[in-house]
């Protein structure tokens, strides 16, 4: 591991986003559940990263899913927490309350308790929203809570990437 516990490859991703929203002018924010601001602490690690990230919400709960990211009641009751469409509303409340051009978001099941058969232990749902639209990935990931959370925040980082 190197700075701030990242590995050379998380770190040179980093970077990539990080020249990517300078380049384009971007600002970025996100809007986690799962990953306890793992993404957040990610995309501040490098020095400069004020230029382009502005700050987030962590929304464990779905009371504050609700208040703070506008994540409706109805997705709440009818698709869940751990959902494609929480993780679209997440994305897109993320985007417009925190007023950046770019937002991340992730909801998922960390484990080792709370999963079902329908959304087992390691569900990782995971959005970007833009401009151009909410681009969303559903991951299974397998172990402990600490290898699920560190895996949803890399491949959020990669699909901020591949989004931008």
């Amino acid at each position: 591991m190197t700075l701030e516990g990242y590995n050379p490859a998380q770190l040179e991703l980093l970077q990539k986003i990080a020249t990517r929203l300078r380049a384009e002018g971007q600002s970025v924010g996100v809007a986690e559940s799962l990953t306890g601001g793992r993404v957040a602490a990610a995309l501040t690690c490098l020095v400069g990263s004020s230029d382009y990230f502005q700050g987030g919400v962590v929304a464990y709960s779905d009371r504050l899913k609700t208040k703070l990211l506008g994540v409706s009641e109805d997705i709440l009751t009818v698709s869940g927490a751990v959902s494609e469409s929480c993780v679209r509303a997440m994305a897109e409340g993320a985007r417009l309350k925190l007023d950046v051009t770019v937002a991340v978001a992730t909801t998922g099941i960390a484990g080792p308790d709370g999963g079902s058969q329908s959304k087992p232990v390691g569900l990782v749902w995971l959005a970007v929203a833009t401009g151009r639209g909410i681009f969303t990935n559903r991951r299974q990931f397998s172990g402990d809570r600490k290898i699920i959370t560190r895996a949803a925040m890399e491949a959020a980082l990669n699909l901020l990437f591949i989004s931008l």
